[in-house]
């Protein structure tokens, strides 16, 4: 490891205070250059930028930059600009270390909020100044970070202790300390890059290992990590942490039975719980009151009380199911996710939207219930089938098409590495996927208003699941083709150009999804996406690019859909 460690990140996500720490434990000398400014020019930071302006003082703090990251056995902590400068990362990726210490902008509102020395911060509106600096600067922070830590709540002893295990330089009492971490805050956890620039083009090895990567879904005291790594199902420190109780009731399916069961109940037991198990037949017709009362009916048999932890082990539907009857058994139990399909890891698992399907409408019965861990175990995506894998796809390409363009691009050169299921190449879009999803469930965790654009292809694909009967095409197949039925839509507004709506379609297809619609009747079509939750007043509401890495949620006329739908369905069935 080079021995310097430099801290970039926003102001107010704990760079200071965490360097300070860090110095200590590695007996290095810690530097703000912040705090060196001020000491060479003699004046305050807010001062300069009265006086002199913003442009005068990133001059300044380049200087200093250069000057301290040229020192040797140093903790450098940042000012949250630094990174804009190319040639302050160049000196930060070429002379040290560095660590992204990474905090939603909520956070960093809660902790500034009486903080009025920040010049930046002088503003009418500080979250929407704050959100636009993290959208500027977070690609800069990730080009250069070899380690990012999500700073969550803060708890220091954890952030430290996670800093100097990544780094491989635990102290000989590191087992207080992890005993500490693994007790302590909840709401803090560390990650790894899988690369130091974040839209990598060449993924390591699939045969290589991934270091697990840790996300926080921040929902104050219903907050909850994600874990993402290989091999988790036999990890008995992570699996004890992360399931709480001592009786455990796991909820699978006759397939992932076969193959993961017998591995995660031996390592629950070897951390000490008794376990249920519960195997439901597989498929997406089994998601309906049937199941969930079979559930209830071995809870109850099984004298299950309010500590009982139900697990889910398997994809999206016995995951909605598991988390459906934890929140309705005893009105209410703790609930962990263990999803072992692409989709479910990416999407389903993630943001507590829970239930069952009715003839009528998919999942028009269900409940928000959130989990208190997500344990994702890449390893189990080598088993899915090629058509169950690509289903997942759909979800991941669905995050790039309407909220991050860069990822979008980021998925079109990674294809090949997805689809021959490269470990890295996985790791990187099932983290980037959950980072998306979570800060939209933080904003609307119960789909109040901004997390219905999570449904982009759904009203379309939900209509072919219902119209052809759940099983026929699966979840994926139907939202990767609803997709591109929702770019031709959006193409037909105006909201993007042919040559967007075409990248869209040849991803999909890239992906080895349907770009064809069935042949359900025009009015059959209609009929289903009537029974839509973002429908208002008779209205079809649709998800829409505006432009592609962007969403509008809009009402179509009629004309625009009945077009769309005489162009798209063509009548083929699935494979």
């Amino acid at each position: 490891m080079k021995c310097n460690i430099f801290l970039v990140g926003l102001m107010g996500a704990g760079k200071t205070t965490v360097g300070r720490c860090l110095a200590k434990k590695l007996n290095k000398l810690f530097i703000d250059s912040d705090h060196e400014i001020e000491a060479r020019t003699g004046v305050s930071i807010p001062l300069i930028f009265e006086i002199e302006g913003e442009q005068s003082f990133r001059q300044r703090e380049a200087e200093v930059i250069r000057d301290l990251s040229a020192r040797s056995g140093i903790v450098l902590a940042t000012g949250g600009g630094a990174i804009l400068n190319a040639e302050n990362r160049e000196y930060l990726k070429a002379r040290g270390t560095v660590i992204y210490m990474r905090a939603s902008v909520h956070n960093i509102i809660q902790r500034t909020s009486r903080d009025k020395i920040r010049p930046l911060l002088r503003t009418a509106d500080p979250w929407r100044c704050l959100k636009e600096l993290s959208l500027q600067r977070e690609p800069f922070y990730r080009e250069v970070a070899d380690i990012v830590i999500n700073t969550g709540r803060p708890n220091i002893q954890f952030l430290v202790h996670s800093i100097l295990s990544q780094l491989d330089l635990l102290p000989d009492d590191s087992d207080s300390a992890a005993e500490t971490a693994q007790s302590g805050d909840s709401h803090t956890s560390g990650t790894i890059n899988i690369s130091s620039n974040p839209f990598m083009t060449k993924p390591i090895s699939s045969t290589s290992s991934v270091p697990t990567i840790s996300l926080q879904v921040e929902l104050g005291e219903r907050s909850y990590p994600i874990e993402i790594g290989s091999s988790l199902l036999g990890d008995r420190d992570h699996i004890a942490r992360l399931i709480s109780g001592r009786q455990v009731a796991v909820v699978t399916n006759t397939t992932v039975a076969r193959l993961y069961l017998q591995r995660l109940t031996q390592t629950l037991q070897e951390a000490g719980k008794s376990v249920l198990k519960i195997i439901l037949p597989d498929g997406e017709e089994e998601k309906n009151w049937v199941s969930l009362m079979h559930i209830f009916d071995r809870l109850l048999a099984a004298k299950c009380d309010r500590k009982t932890s139900l697990v889910s082990l398997g994809g999206g539907v016995i995951g909605d199911l598991t988390g459906f009857a934890a929140s309705a058994y005893m009105r209410g139990i703790p609930f962990v996710q263990i999803p072992t399909t692409l989709l479910a890891q990416v999407d389903s698992s993630v943001g507590g939207k829970t239930g069952i399907n009715h003839p009528l409408g998919k999942n028009m019965i269900g409940a928000f219930y959130q989990p208190q861990a997500v344990i994702a175990d890449t390893l189990t995506l080598h088993t899915l089938p090629n058509r169950e894998f690509s289903a997942g796809l759909a979800e991941v390409i669905k995050y790039g098409a309407i909220i991050d363009a860069a990822f979008f691009k980021w998925i079109e050169d990674n294809i090949d590495q997805l689809m021959a299921r490269d470990n890295a190449a996985l790791a990187y879009a099932i983290r980037r996927s959950c980072d998306l999803k979570a800060d939209v469930v933080r904003q609307d965790e119960r789909e109040s208003g901004l997390r219905a654009i999570l449904n982009f292809g759904h009203t379309f694909g939900h209509a072919i699941e219902s119209g052809l009967g759940y099983g026929k095409w699966l979840h994926g197949e139907a939202v990767g083709c609803g997709m591109v039925m929702a770019a031709d839509l959006s193409h037909r507004f105006g909201y993007i150009t042919a040559v967007d709506k075409e990248r869209l379609c040849a991803l999909v297809r890239a992906a080895g999804l349907p770009t064809e619609a069935p042949n359900l009747g025009v009015q059959r079509w209609l009929d289903l996406m009537q029974v839509d939750k973002k429908n208002e007043g008779g209205q079809i509401r649709f998800v829409l690019m505006k432009p592609l890495g962007s969403y509008l949620i809009s009402a179509a006329p009629q004309d625009a859909l009945l077009a769309t739908i005489q162009q798209l369905a063509s009548g083929e069935m699935p494979r």
